[in-house]
Protein backbone atom coordinates (compact mmCIF):
# COMPACT_ATOMS: atom_id res chain seq x y z
CA UNK A 1 0.00 0.00 0.00
CA UNK A 2 2.31 2.46 0.73
CA UNK A 3 4.24 2.05 -2.40
CA UNK A 4 0.99 2.43 -4.21
CA UNK A 5 0.76 5.76 -2.31
CA UNK A 6 4.11 7.08 -3.03
CA UNK A 7 3.69 6.05 -6.64
CA UNK A 8 0.94 8.11 -6.96
CA UNK A 9 2.22 11.11 -5.39
CA UNK A 10 5.39 10.54 -7.57
CA UNK A 11 2.81 10.93 -10.79
CA UNK A 12 1.37 13.38 -8.75
CA UNK A 13 4.19 15.81 -8.45
CA UNK A 14 6.04 14.95 -11.48
CA UNK A 15 3.74 15.29 -13.91
CA UNK A 16 3.68 19.16 -14.41
CA UNK A 17 7.58 18.88 -15.25
CA UNK A 18 8.77 19.78 -19.02
CA UNK A 19 9.89 16.61 -21.10
CA UNK A 20 13.54 17.17 -22.25
CA UNK A 21 14.11 14.26 -25.06
CA UNK A 22 16.65 12.79 -25.87
CA UNK A 23 16.52 13.34 -29.49
CA UNK A 24 17.52 16.88 -29.35
CA UNK A 25 21.27 15.66 -28.96
CA UNK A 26 20.23 11.79 -30.20
CA UNK A 27 21.10 10.32 -27.27
CA UNK A 28 19.14 7.82 -25.40
CA UNK A 29 18.83 8.35 -21.26
CA UNK A 30 18.10 4.41 -19.54
CA UNK A 31 17.26 3.05 -16.35
CA UNK A 32 18.08 -0.28 -15.04
CA UNK A 33 17.77 -1.60 -11.39
CA UNK A 34 21.41 -3.22 -10.77
CA UNK A 35 24.69 -2.07 -10.42
CA UNK A 36 27.09 -4.82 -12.45
CA UNK A 37 30.25 -6.18 -10.66
CA UNK A 38 31.87 -6.39 -13.38
CA UNK A 39 31.42 -5.20 -17.17
CA UNK A 40 33.80 -8.34 -18.49
CA UNK A 41 31.18 -10.38 -20.03
CA UNK A 42 32.71 -13.81 -18.79
CA UNK A 43 32.32 -12.98 -15.85
CA UNK A 44 29.26 -11.19 -15.42
CA UNK A 45 25.63 -12.79 -14.54
CA UNK A 46 22.87 -10.61 -14.17
CA UNK A 47 20.57 -9.80 -17.16
CA UNK A 48 22.31 -6.00 -17.51
CA UNK A 49 25.52 -7.70 -18.17
CA UNK A 50 23.96 -9.43 -21.25
CA UNK A 51 22.53 -6.62 -22.23
CA UNK A 52 25.80 -4.63 -22.26
CA UNK A 53 27.18 -8.09 -23.70
CA UNK A 54 25.11 -8.05 -26.84
CA UNK A 55 26.15 -3.93 -27.95
CA UNK A 56 29.40 -3.84 -26.45
CA UNK A 57 30.81 -6.95 -28.34
CA UNK A 58 29.70 -9.53 -31.39
CA UNK A 59 29.91 -13.21 -31.33
CA UNK A 60 30.83 -15.72 -34.33
CA UNK A 61 27.24 -15.73 -34.85
CA UNK A 62 24.06 -14.24 -34.43
CA UNK A 63 20.58 -15.36 -33.98
CA UNK A 64 17.83 -14.01 -35.69
CA UNK A 65 14.43 -12.77 -33.43
CA UNK A 66 12.18 -13.11 -36.38
CA UNK A 67 13.21 -16.69 -38.22
CA UNK A 68 14.66 -18.26 -35.14
CA UNK A 69 17.24 -19.09 -37.50
CA UNK A 70 21.78 -18.70 -37.09
CA UNK A 71 23.26 -16.15 -39.42
CA UNK A 72 26.95 -15.18 -39.77
CA UNK A 73 28.42 -12.01 -37.95
CA UNK A 74 32.22 -12.35 -36.60
CA UNK A 75 31.74 -15.18 -38.92
CA UNK A 76 30.45 -15.57 -42.48
CA UNK A 77 30.30 -19.53 -43.02
CA UNK A 78 30.15 -22.38 -40.97
CA UNK A 79 30.18 -26.43 -41.32
CA UNK A 80 30.46 -29.44 -38.62
CA UNK A 81 33.27 -31.51 -39.48
CA UNK A 82 32.16 -34.19 -37.51
CA UNK A 83 30.56 -34.47 -34.38
CA UNK A 84 32.97 -32.35 -32.36
CA UNK A 85 34.35 -29.73 -34.56
CA UNK A 86 32.94 -26.94 -35.84
CA UNK A 87 34.78 -24.96 -38.85
CA UNK A 88 34.36 -21.13 -39.35
CA UNK A 89 35.10 -18.34 -41.98
CA UNK A 90 36.05 -15.46 -40.20
CA UNK A 91 34.63 -11.90 -41.73
CA UNK A 92 37.76 -9.89 -42.78
CA UNK A 93 37.70 -5.92 -42.50
CA UNK A 94 36.18 -5.87 -39.00
CA UNK A 95 37.96 -3.80 -35.91
CA UNK A 96 37.58 -3.66 -32.37
CA UNK A 97 37.05 -0.12 -30.48
CA UNK A 98 40.46 0.13 -29.82
CA UNK A 99 41.26 0.05 -33.57
CA UNK A 100 42.93 -3.54 -33.34
CA UNK A 101 41.92 -6.10 -36.35
CA UNK A 102 40.00 -9.09 -36.35
CA UNK A 103 41.02 -12.37 -37.21
CA UNK A 104 41.78 -15.69 -36.10
CA UNK A 105 44.01 -15.01 -33.15
CA UNK A 106 41.24 -13.26 -31.40
CA UNK A 107 39.09 -16.26 -31.85
CA UNK A 108 41.01 -18.79 -30.63
CA UNK A 109 42.64 -16.94 -27.85
CA UNK A 110 38.89 -16.16 -26.48
CA UNK A 111 38.08 -20.22 -27.01
CA UNK A 112 41.24 -21.60 -25.26
CA UNK A 113 41.23 -18.72 -22.35
CA UNK A 114 37.08 -19.34 -21.75
CA UNK A 115 37.41 -23.11 -22.12
CA UNK A 116 40.10 -22.94 -19.28
CA UNK A 117 38.34 -23.55 -15.54
CA UNK A 118 41.28 -22.09 -14.26
CA UNK A 119 40.10 -18.55 -15.80
CA UNK A 120 36.94 -18.98 -13.63
CA UNK A 121 34.29 -18.32 -16.79
CA UNK A 122 31.09 -17.36 -14.74
CA UNK A 123 28.40 -19.26 -15.57
CA UNK A 124 30.85 -22.63 -16.14
CA UNK A 125 28.03 -24.02 -18.05
CA UNK A 126 28.13 -21.30 -21.13
CA UNK A 127 31.98 -22.42 -21.90
CA UNK A 128 32.18 -26.26 -20.21
CA UNK A 129 31.46 -27.43 -23.88
CA UNK A 130 34.00 -25.54 -25.35
CA UNK A 131 37.67 -28.17 -25.72
CA UNK A 132 39.72 -26.19 -27.64
CA UNK A 133 39.75 -23.52 -30.76
CA UNK A 134 42.62 -24.01 -33.79
CA UNK A 135 43.74 -21.48 -36.34
CA UNK A 136 43.83 -23.07 -39.72
CA UNK A 137 44.58 -19.49 -41.49
CA UNK A 138 44.36 -15.88 -40.58
CA UNK A 139 40.39 -15.86 -41.56
CA UNK A 140 39.49 -19.54 -40.73
CA UNK A 141 39.80 -21.35 -37.02
CA UNK A 142 38.33 -24.67 -35.94
CA UNK A 143 36.33 -24.82 -32.41
CA UNK A 144 36.88 -28.43 -30.76
CA UNK A 145 33.87 -29.42 -28.30
CA UNK A 146 34.12 -31.49 -24.93
CA UNK A 147 32.27 -34.34 -26.64
CA UNK A 148 29.25 -33.77 -28.99
CA UNK A 149 27.53 -30.41 -28.18
CA UNK A 150 24.81 -29.94 -30.54
CA UNK A 151 23.84 -26.44 -28.75
CA UNK A 152 27.08 -25.35 -29.66
CA UNK A 153 25.74 -22.46 -32.59
CA UNK A 154 23.37 -20.84 -30.18
CA UNK A 155 26.44 -20.37 -27.52
CA UNK A 156 28.08 -19.00 -29.98
CA UNK A 157 25.54 -16.27 -31.28
CA UNK A 158 24.95 -15.32 -27.18
CA UNK A 159 27.12 -15.35 -24.50
CA UNK A 160 30.28 -16.17 -25.92
CA UNK A 161 31.55 -13.29 -27.45
CA UNK A 162 35.19 -12.46 -29.31
CA UNK A 163 37.90 -10.62 -27.26
CA UNK A 164 40.82 -8.98 -28.82
CA UNK A 165 43.63 -11.02 -28.38
CA UNK A 166 46.09 -8.57 -27.76
CA UNK A 167 44.40 -6.12 -25.59
CA UNK A 168 43.18 -9.13 -23.28
CA UNK A 169 46.47 -10.18 -22.63
CA UNK A 170 47.65 -6.64 -21.68
CA UNK A 171 45.28 -5.92 -19.23
CA UNK A 172 43.68 -9.29 -18.37
CA UNK A 173 40.16 -9.76 -16.83
CA UNK A 174 40.52 -7.11 -14.38
CA UNK A 175 41.32 -4.99 -16.99
CA UNK A 176 38.18 -6.11 -19.23
CA UNK A 177 36.24 -4.82 -16.26
CA UNK A 178 36.98 -1.88 -15.94
CA UNK A 179 37.58 -0.80 -19.41
CA UNK A 180 36.08 -2.97 -21.93
CA UNK A 181 37.04 -3.39 -25.37
CA UNK A 182 35.10 -5.04 -27.95
CA UNK A 183 33.91 -4.81 -31.58
CA UNK A 184 30.34 -4.27 -31.03
CA UNK A 185 28.00 -1.51 -32.34
CA UNK A 186 28.72 0.44 -29.47
CA UNK A 187 31.84 1.38 -27.05
CA UNK A 188 31.91 2.00 -23.39
CA UNK A 189 33.98 5.40 -23.25
CA UNK A 190 32.89 6.53 -19.57
CA UNK A 191 31.68 4.16 -16.48
CA UNK A 192 30.91 5.53 -12.79
CA UNK A 193 30.45 2.20 -10.97
CA UNK A 194 27.23 2.13 -9.15
CA UNK A 195 26.08 5.42 -11.03
CA UNK A 196 25.97 5.32 -15.08
CA UNK A 197 28.19 4.28 -18.59
CA UNK A 198 28.17 5.64 -21.54
CA UNK A 199 28.08 4.16 -24.44
CA UNK A 200 28.68 5.80 -28.00
CA UNK A 201 27.61 4.73 -30.93
CA UNK A 202 31.47 2.90 -32.91
CA UNK A 203 31.75 4.74 -35.69
CA UNK A 204 34.23 1.49 -37.69
CA UNK A 205 31.52 -0.52 -37.25
CA UNK A 206 31.42 -3.39 -39.42
CA UNK A 207 28.72 -3.28 -41.99
CA UNK A 208 28.11 -7.04 -42.93
CA UNK A 209 26.66 -7.18 -39.26
CA UNK A 210 23.42 -8.47 -38.55
CA UNK A 211 22.88 -6.28 -35.93
CA UNK A 212 22.89 -3.26 -38.44
CA UNK A 213 24.52 0.20 -37.91
CA UNK A 214 23.11 2.04 -34.51
CA UNK A 215 21.17 4.99 -35.20
CA UNK A 216 22.24 6.77 -32.00
CA UNK A 217 24.91 8.27 -31.12
CA UNK A 218 24.92 8.21 -27.40
CA UNK A 219 23.35 5.66 -24.49
CA UNK A 220 23.35 7.13 -21.23
CA UNK A 221 23.04 3.97 -18.87
CA UNK A 222 22.32 4.47 -15.26
CA UNK A 223 22.16 2.48 -12.32
CA UNK A 224 18.58 3.45 -10.43
CA UNK A 225 17.56 0.47 -8.25
CA UNK A 226 14.02 2.14 -6.68
CA UNK A 227 10.57 1.75 -8.68
CA UNK A 228 9.34 4.90 -7.55
CA UNK A 229 12.70 7.15 -8.39
CA UNK A 230 12.85 5.60 -12.08
CA UNK A 231 8.87 6.60 -12.44
CA UNK A 232 9.73 9.80 -11.17
CA UNK A 233 13.10 10.37 -13.08
CA UNK A 234 10.41 9.75 -16.84
CA UNK A 235 8.11 12.02 -15.44
CA UNK A 236 10.01 14.72 -15.16
CA UNK A 237 12.13 13.95 -18.64
CA UNK A 238 15.31 12.53 -17.03
CA UNK A 239 14.94 9.11 -18.55
CA UNK A 240 13.81 8.22 -22.14
CA UNK A 241 13.52 4.02 -21.30
CA UNK A 242 12.39 2.11 -18.25
CA UNK A 243 11.23 -1.65 -18.28
CA UNK A 244 9.94 -3.70 -15.94
CA UNK A 245 7.61 -1.34 -14.67
CA UNK A 246 5.08 -2.70 -12.46
CA UNK A 247 1.35 -3.11 -14.21
CA UNK A 248 -0.64 -0.74 -12.32
CA UNK A 249 2.45 2.03 -12.97
CA UNK A 250 2.39 0.72 -16.61
CA UNK A 251 -1.27 2.18 -16.61
CA UNK A 252 -0.77 5.13 -14.96
CA UNK A 253 2.23 5.71 -17.07
CA UNK A 254 -0.18 4.93 -20.57
CA UNK A 255 -2.91 7.22 -19.42
CA UNK A 256 -0.75 10.13 -19.46
CA UNK A 257 -0.12 9.89 -23.18
CA UNK A 258 2.99 10.87 -23.22
CA UNK A 259 4.76 7.30 -23.29
CA UNK A 260 4.71 3.85 -25.45
CA UNK A 261 3.68 0.97 -23.16
CA UNK A 262 4.37 -2.16 -24.18
CA UNK A 263 3.82 -5.69 -22.74
CA UNK A 264 6.58 -8.23 -23.84
CA UNK A 265 6.67 -12.03 -22.89
CA UNK A 266 10.27 -13.18 -21.44
CA UNK A 267 11.74 -16.46 -21.35
CA UNK A 268 12.03 -16.41 -17.52
CA UNK A 269 9.73 -19.12 -15.91
CA UNK A 270 8.25 -19.37 -12.86
CA UNK A 271 8.51 -23.06 -10.73
CA UNK A 272 7.73 -24.88 -7.61
CA UNK A 273 10.30 -27.58 -6.64
CA UNK A 274 10.10 -30.25 -4.58
CA UNK A 275 12.72 -32.86 -2.57
CA UNK A 276 12.12 -35.80 -4.45
CA UNK A 277 15.23 -37.48 -3.11
CA UNK A 278 15.91 -36.93 -0.25
CA UNK A 279 18.16 -33.82 -0.06
CA UNK A 280 17.43 -32.40 2.32
CA UNK A 281 15.57 -35.53 4.33
CA UNK A 282 12.51 -37.24 4.47
CA UNK A 283 9.65 -35.23 3.61
CA UNK A 284 5.97 -35.56 2.42
CA UNK A 285 7.40 -34.87 -1.32
CA UNK A 286 9.16 -37.75 -1.11
CA UNK A 287 4.96 -39.52 -1.79
CA UNK A 288 4.21 -39.02 -5.58
CA UNK A 289 0.60 -37.55 -4.59
CA UNK A 290 1.81 -35.10 -2.17
CA UNK A 291 3.71 -33.80 -5.16
CA UNK A 292 0.56 -33.89 -7.65
CA UNK A 293 -1.86 -32.56 -4.63
CA UNK A 294 0.56 -29.30 -4.89
CA UNK A 295 0.33 -29.14 -8.59
CA UNK A 296 -3.73 -29.11 -8.20
CA UNK A 297 -4.01 -26.80 -5.30
CA UNK A 298 -1.97 -23.84 -6.80
CA UNK A 299 -4.24 -21.51 -8.81
CA UNK A 300 -1.29 -20.48 -11.55
CA UNK A 301 -4.20 -18.93 -14.27
CA UNK A 302 -5.44 -16.54 -11.69
CA UNK A 303 -2.22 -15.27 -10.39
CA UNK A 304 -1.57 -14.77 -14.39
CA UNK A 305 -4.55 -12.68 -14.37
CA UNK A 306 -4.56 -10.80 -11.46
CA UNK A 307 -0.84 -10.53 -10.49
CA UNK A 308 1.63 -10.63 -13.76
CA UNK A 309 -1.03 -9.86 -16.18
CA UNK A 310 0.45 -9.22 -19.74
CA UNK A 311 1.78 -11.28 -22.09
CA UNK A 312 2.33 -14.14 -19.29
CA UNK A 313 0.72 -17.41 -19.70
CA UNK A 314 0.42 -20.84 -17.10
CA UNK A 315 3.76 -22.74 -18.06
CA UNK A 316 3.60 -26.87 -17.86
CA UNK A 317 6.26 -27.99 -19.46
CA UNK A 318 10.09 -27.49 -16.85
CA UNK A 319 10.65 -25.49 -19.80
CA UNK A 320 10.23 -22.04 -21.93
CA UNK A 321 7.91 -22.77 -25.03
CA UNK A 322 10.12 -21.57 -27.54
CA UNK A 323 12.87 -23.27 -26.44
CA UNK A 324 14.76 -26.34 -28.96
CA UNK A 325 13.03 -29.83 -27.30
CA UNK A 326 10.36 -28.32 -25.32
CA UNK A 327 7.36 -30.19 -25.70
CA UNK A 328 4.51 -28.87 -24.10
CA UNK A 329 1.95 -31.70 -24.22
CA UNK A 330 3.33 -33.18 -21.45
CA UNK A 331 0.87 -34.12 -18.38
CA UNK A 332 -1.09 -30.69 -16.88
CA UNK A 333 -2.12 -30.54 -13.29
CA UNK A 334 -5.58 -28.46 -13.36
CA UNK A 335 -6.55 -26.70 -10.63
CA UNK A 336 -8.19 -28.63 -8.23
CA UNK A 337 -8.07 -28.07 -4.99
CA UNK A 338 -10.85 -30.47 -4.12
CA UNK A 339 -8.47 -32.92 -5.89
CA UNK A 340 -5.73 -32.15 -4.51
CA UNK A 341 -7.38 -32.66 -0.71
CA UNK A 342 -8.17 -36.47 -2.00
CA UNK A 343 -4.64 -36.75 -3.10
CA UNK A 344 -3.38 -35.63 0.18
CA UNK A 345 -5.70 -38.40 2.55
CA UNK A 346 -4.72 -41.09 0.02
CA UNK A 347 -1.16 -40.10 0.89
CA UNK A 348 -1.64 -39.64 4.55
CA UNK A 349 -2.39 -36.61 5.54
CA UNK A 350 -5.92 -35.80 5.67
CA UNK A 351 -4.73 -32.93 7.86
CA UNK A 352 -2.39 -31.14 5.74
CA UNK A 353 0.75 -31.05 6.59
CA UNK A 354 3.53 -27.86 7.72
CA UNK A 355 6.43 -26.69 5.47
CA UNK A 356 8.54 -23.59 4.82
CA UNK A 357 8.45 -22.37 1.55
CA UNK A 358 11.61 -20.36 0.24
CA UNK A 359 11.30 -17.55 -2.19
CA UNK A 360 13.51 -14.80 -3.27
CA UNK A 361 11.00 -12.59 -5.48
CA UNK A 362 7.84 -11.52 -6.17
CA UNK A 363 6.91 -11.61 -3.18
CA UNK A 364 2.97 -11.15 -3.58
CA UNK A 365 2.90 -14.54 -6.12
CA UNK A 366 4.81 -16.25 -3.30
CA UNK A 367 1.62 -15.34 -1.09
CA UNK A 368 -1.34 -16.15 -3.43
CA UNK A 369 0.50 -19.68 -3.72
CA UNK A 370 0.51 -19.90 0.07
CA UNK A 371 -2.80 -19.04 0.57
CA UNK A 372 -3.57 -21.97 -2.27
CA UNK A 373 -2.03 -24.30 -0.50
CA UNK A 374 -3.65 -23.78 2.62
CA UNK A 375 -7.38 -23.83 1.21
CA UNK A 376 -5.89 -27.68 1.28
CA UNK A 377 -3.87 -27.66 4.17
CA UNK A 378 -0.98 -27.21 3.43
CA UNK A 379 0.72 -24.84 5.85
CA UNK A 380 3.42 -22.90 4.81
CA UNK A 381 5.81 -20.35 6.42
CA UNK A 382 7.38 -17.80 4.19
CA UNK A 383 11.45 -17.70 4.28
CA UNK A 384 11.94 -14.80 2.01
CA UNK A 385 15.65 -14.06 1.02
CA UNK A 386 17.85 -13.09 -1.42
CA UNK A 387 18.63 -14.89 -4.59
CA UNK A 388 22.72 -15.76 -3.83
CA UNK A 389 21.65 -16.89 -0.42
CA UNK A 390 18.49 -18.75 -1.37
CA UNK A 391 20.31 -20.38 -4.54
CA UNK A 392 23.50 -21.24 -2.41
CA UNK A 393 21.09 -23.21 0.35
CA UNK A 394 19.71 -24.94 -2.47
CA UNK A 395 22.89 -26.35 -4.24
CA UNK A 396 23.62 -27.26 -0.82
CA UNK A 397 20.85 -29.36 -0.32
CA UNK A 398 19.03 -27.53 2.42
CA UNK A 399 15.74 -26.45 0.85
CA UNK A 400 13.23 -28.92 0.19
CA UNK A 401 10.40 -26.68 -1.40
CA UNK A 402 10.99 -22.84 -2.86
CA UNK A 403 9.30 -21.34 -5.17
CA UNK A 404 12.06 -20.27 -7.62
CA UNK A 405 12.19 -18.72 -11.86
CA UNK A 406 14.63 -19.56 -14.07
CA UNK A 407 15.36 -16.93 -17.35
CA UNK A 408 17.86 -19.61 -19.35
CA UNK A 409 20.20 -16.38 -19.83
CA UNK A 410 17.93 -16.37 -23.47
CA UNK A 411 19.91 -19.49 -24.47
CA UNK A 412 16.67 -20.94 -27.12
CA UNK A 413 17.58 -24.66 -25.89
CA UNK A 414 16.38 -26.18 -22.87
CA UNK A 415 19.73 -28.00 -22.63
CA UNK A 416 19.99 -24.16 -20.75
CA UNK A 417 17.36 -25.10 -18.04
CA UNK A 418 15.60 -28.36 -17.95
CA UNK A 419 19.49 -30.00 -18.21
CA UNK A 420 20.62 -27.45 -15.40
CA UNK A 421 17.69 -28.87 -12.96
CA UNK A 422 17.25 -32.47 -13.83
CA UNK A 423 20.91 -34.11 -14.65
CA UNK A 424 22.14 -34.69 -11.18
CA UNK A 425 23.98 -31.76 -10.75
CA UNK A 426 23.91 -29.49 -7.51
CA UNK A 427 20.76 -27.96 -8.59
CA UNK A 428 18.65 -31.22 -8.93
CA UNK A 429 16.17 -32.66 -6.37
CA UNK A 430 14.76 -35.80 -8.89
CA UNK A 431 18.34 -37.23 -9.05
CA UNK A 432 15.85 -39.34 -11.63
CA UNK A 433 18.69 -41.93 -13.43
CA UNK A 434 15.81 -41.68 -16.36
CA UNK A 435 15.13 -38.35 -16.87
CA UNK A 436 19.32 -37.83 -16.78
CA UNK A 437 20.22 -40.53 -19.47
CA UNK A 438 17.21 -38.88 -21.78
CA UNK A 439 18.57 -35.00 -21.09
CA UNK A 440 22.30 -36.54 -21.78
CA UNK A 441 21.27 -37.92 -25.27
CA UNK A 442 19.43 -34.99 -25.89
CA UNK A 443 22.69 -32.43 -25.17
CA UNK A 444 25.11 -34.80 -26.73
CA UNK A 445 23.25 -36.22 -30.20
CA UNK A 446 23.83 -33.96 -33.31
CA UNK A 447 20.61 -35.17 -34.87
CA UNK A 448 17.47 -32.90 -33.87
CA UNK A 449 14.94 -35.67 -34.48
CA UNK A 450 16.60 -37.94 -31.61
CA UNK A 451 17.38 -34.89 -29.40
CA UNK A 452 13.67 -34.11 -29.91
CA UNK A 453 12.47 -37.56 -28.79
CA UNK A 454 15.42 -37.54 -25.97
CA UNK A 455 14.02 -34.28 -24.60
CA UNK A 456 10.28 -35.01 -24.97
CA UNK A 457 11.07 -38.15 -23.21
CA UNK A 458 12.81 -36.46 -20.28
CA UNK A 459 10.15 -33.93 -19.93
CA UNK A 460 7.09 -36.43 -19.86
CA UNK A 461 8.86 -38.15 -17.17
CA UNK A 462 9.25 -34.69 -15.12
CA UNK A 463 5.50 -33.91 -15.11
CA UNK A 464 3.86 -37.08 -14.39
CA UNK A 465 6.40 -37.16 -11.21
CA UNK A 466 5.58 -33.77 -10.66
CA UNK A 467 9.16 -32.92 -10.12
CA UNK A 468 8.49 -29.24 -10.91
CA UNK A 469 5.33 -27.20 -10.93
CA UNK A 470 5.98 -24.86 -13.90
CA UNK A 471 4.26 -22.11 -12.87
CA UNK A 472 3.96 -19.02 -15.52
CA UNK A 473 6.25 -17.13 -18.12
CA UNK A 474 7.12 -13.87 -17.20
CA UNK A 475 6.40 -10.50 -19.25
CA UNK A 476 8.32 -7.19 -18.92
CA UNK A 477 6.54 -3.59 -19.44
CA UNK A 478 8.60 -1.22 -21.24
CA UNK A 479 7.74 2.71 -20.77
CA UNK A 480 9.94 4.47 -23.48
CA UNK A 481 9.41 7.92 -25.55
CA UNK A 482 6.94 8.33 -28.35
CA UNK A 483 9.45 9.27 -30.48
CA UNK A 484 11.69 6.81 -29.74
CA UNK A 485 11.23 3.88 -32.12
CA UNK A 486 11.89 0.50 -30.04
CA UNK A 487 10.68 -3.05 -29.93
CA UNK A 488 10.78 -5.66 -27.48
CA UNK A 489 12.04 -9.00 -28.12
CA UNK A 490 10.76 -12.57 -26.13
CA UNK A 491 14.72 -12.60 -24.97
CA UNK A 492 14.61 -10.00 -22.66
CA UNK A 493 17.24 -8.31 -24.74
CA UNK A 494 16.69 -4.91 -25.16
CA UNK A 495 18.67 -4.32 -29.17
CA UNK A 496 19.33 -0.42 -28.36
CA UNK A 497 21.50 -0.50 -31.88
CA UNK A 498 17.89 -1.45 -33.72
CA UNK A 499 16.32 1.68 -31.30
CA UNK A 500 16.18 5.16 -33.18
CA UNK A 501 14.80 8.78 -33.19
CA UNK A 502 11.74 9.56 -35.26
Amino acid sequence: MRSSLLAAAIFAVALPFPVMAGSDDNSLKIAFTREMDTLNPFLNTTREGVILSRHVWDGLLHRDQATGEYVGNLATSWAWIDDTTLEFTLREGVTFHNGEPFNADDVVYTMNFVADPENGVNPQRNVSWIKEAVKIDDFTVRILTDGPFPAALEFLSGPVVVLPDTYFAEVGPEGMATAPIGSGPYEVTESVPGESLTLTRFADYHAGSPKGTASIDTIIWRTIPEANTRIAEMLSGGLDWIWQVPADQADRLAATGRYNVVNESTMRIGYLYFDASDRHGETPFDDLRVRQAVSHAVNRQAIVDNLLKGASEVVHSACFPSQFGCDTTVTRYEYDPEKAKALLAEAGYPDGFEIPFVAYRNRDYAEAMMADLANVGIRTSLDYKKYAATRDQIQAGEVPFAFMTWGSYSINDISAITSIFFKGGIDDYARDPEVIGALDTGDTVTDPEVRRAAYSQALNRIADQAYWLPLFSYNSNYVFDLDLNFTPTPDEIPTFYNASWQ
